[in-house]
């Protein structure tokens, strides 16, 4: 057995699903964080899928873009908001992944014969995977997706029962996630499901330290509670923390910590920490809550209406903005499917601004293209993400420069492709192959409002896109008024573009939200933000 001086802390869920296990895994994160510890995390997804690229988002949430180019779940964003940190594709960890390097391991002989199997062959890549992930830190914690029970875990849930024989008991600790409903008619909550769960979890070999305890409600006096649940599942009280809803996802750091889960974390552990800091989170949480400001109306022109995780990212940034310049964000879905020419003022004339987020595909592009044209006419705030840019230059395009003007996403054989595939990415037969992923410099133009509202001369900003600024066109439409204020370094893609005779109308061809945080705010958020309070 190897020595490890990183210790592992394994959250799983229990009951159902949905409960918050990405949350509570980045909570507790923080508050180790906070102590002056060196923390990673990482998240093991049960879909056979080999990245989260070909999810459907209006399904399982937006695809979350790390600074590497790994096309990430959901809870990556999470976690790097909540630790303030940029994580990379080691991070995350799809069954789809392992299965495929496995099996091109076998064909290529590495076996030397053996049957491969579940045990040890999965289970052991799996355990190489977290400690490769975990190493140079003091803590690195492990997500395990879905459900304890769901046959389709199985691997991983064997992969960290197996992890204290490789690292050593005193190095791992097992965080359990589980539901307590409340009756109504009979006004108690009930711990039966959450027993069940433990239950299941010990089933397979593990016995949670921690146990995180979800409700709909305040269960108020916990003691009760708390004692039985000690009792029928073996966790002593110390290690079992209440978490109800809460009015803001950042409130659940400091609800760990003020019931002293975090002391009990580290003593288990046997962590050297000093006293937390969490000044910076205490400060979001009350700007988060403070009630009576004044109220913003932004309006977000999208298609995936049914699944609010799909902008998950996006509505993060404009609440950490709109939390800091102390207004409340009023955030209004308008469906682009919906929007015409006809009704597009009575769509949208009540709002303060307006946002066009990225996206693919065919369905909503008109709308987000008449909803850009309605904002410069009506001098309305605009920020423009990924797709949210393009739909802009096509809009600007036919206003100044012709009614044709398109994308080729939009139409293949387009007369004025204003956005269009850039010629080495259509000799690519993979669609995948043509993407711009993860970090890319932008430089900002002098005088321009995206230099203004960065203050600084370039940014590095993620990104997650097909189609690009066809700079054929570039001339031209520079010439009837678009300032094209960001650009690759050597000038040859167009990363940000403006209005120079709009109060604020800026769009960038990267993604932004990703690298927003609760503690700090993007500038094009803030920027767009503190432009509807004028």
């Amino acid at each position: 057995m190897a020595v490890s001086k990183t210790k592992y802390i394994f959250v799983t869920g229990g009951v159902l699903s949905g409960l918050g296990k990405g949350i509570t895994a980045a909570s507790l994160a923080n508050t180790l964080k906070a102590r002056g510890l060196s923390v990673n995390i990482q998240k093991c997804d049960v879909y056979l899928n080999v990245d989260a690229g070909t999810l459907n988002p209006a399904e399982h949430g937006e695809c979350y873009v790390t600074s590497d180019g790994a096309e990430t779940d959901l809870d990556l964003g999470h976690y790097e908001r909540f630790l303030d940190i940029e994580l990379t594709r080691t991070s995350s960890l799809m069954s789809g992944r392992v299965f495929l390097e496995l099996i091109q391991a076998e064909r290529e002989g590495k076996f030397l014969g053996k049957s491969v199997q579940f045990i040890p062959h999965l289970t052991s890549a799996i355990a190489d995977k977290i400690i490769e992930a975990g190493k140079g830190f003091d803590v690195h914690f492990v997500e395990i997706g879905g459900t304890v029970g769901d046959i389709e875990a199985n691997h991983f849930i064997e992969a960290i029962r197996e992890m204290p024989n490789i690292v050593g008991s005193e190095n791992c600790l097992y965080m359990h996630l589980v539901y307590m409903p409340h009756i109504q008619t009979s006004k108690e909550f009930k711990t039966k499901p959450a027993q069940n769960s433990v239950r299941e979890l010990r089933s397979y070999g593990i016995s949670p330290d921690v146990l995180a305890v979800r409700s709909d409600s305040d269960p108020g006096d916990t003691k009760a509670l708390g004692d039985k649940l000690s009792i029928f599942t073996g966790v002593p009280v110390a290690g079992i923390a209440f978490l109800p809803n809460a009015a803001t996802v950042y409130e659940v750091p400091l609800s760990l910590e003020d019931q002293n889960i975090s002391d009990y974390v580290v003593d288990k552990l046997g962590l050297k920490n000093k006293k937390p800091d969490h000044k910076a989170f205490r400060q979001v949480v009350a700007s988060a809550t403070d009630i009576g400001r004044k109220k913003v109306k932004i309006g977000v022109v999208a298609k995936y209406l049914d699944n609010e995780d799909t902008y998950m990212s996006v509505f993060e940034a404009l609440k950490a903005a709109a939390w800091n310049a102390k207004v409340d964000p009023e955030i209004h879905w308008i469906d682009a499917e919906k929007i015409t020419k006809k009704n597009v003022a009575s769509k949208l004339k009540k709002l303060d601004g307006i946002l066009v987020p990225g996206g693919f595909g065919l369905r909503g592009l008109e709308g987000k293209i008449i909803a850009a044209r309605y904002a410069m006419d009506a001098k309305m705030p605009y920020l423009g993400l990924c797709l949210g840019m393009q739909m802009a230059v096509v809009a600007f395009a036919r206003k100044h420069l012709d009614q044709e003007a398109t994308s080729l996403e939009m139409d293949e054989q387009a007369d004025v492709p204003v956005i269009h595939l850039m010629e080495d990415q259509r000799t690519i037969s993979s669609k995948g192959g043509t993407m711009r992923l993860g970090d890319y410099e932008c430089v900002l133009k002098k005088g321009s409002l995206a230099r203004k509202v960065y203050a600084a001369d370039s940014v590095l900003e993620r990104h997650r896109h097909r189609y690009e600024f066809n700079n054929d066109y570039r001339e031209a439409l520079e010439e009837k008024g678009l300032v094209i204020s960001g650009t690759s370094p050597d000038g040859e893609l167009v990363e940000i573009i403006e209005l120079a005779d709009h109060p604020y109308f800026i769009a960038t061809q990267a993604h932004p939200e990703l690298k927003s945080r609760p503690t700090r705010p993007h500038p094009l958020f803030s920027g767009f933000v503190k432009s509807l309070k004028n």
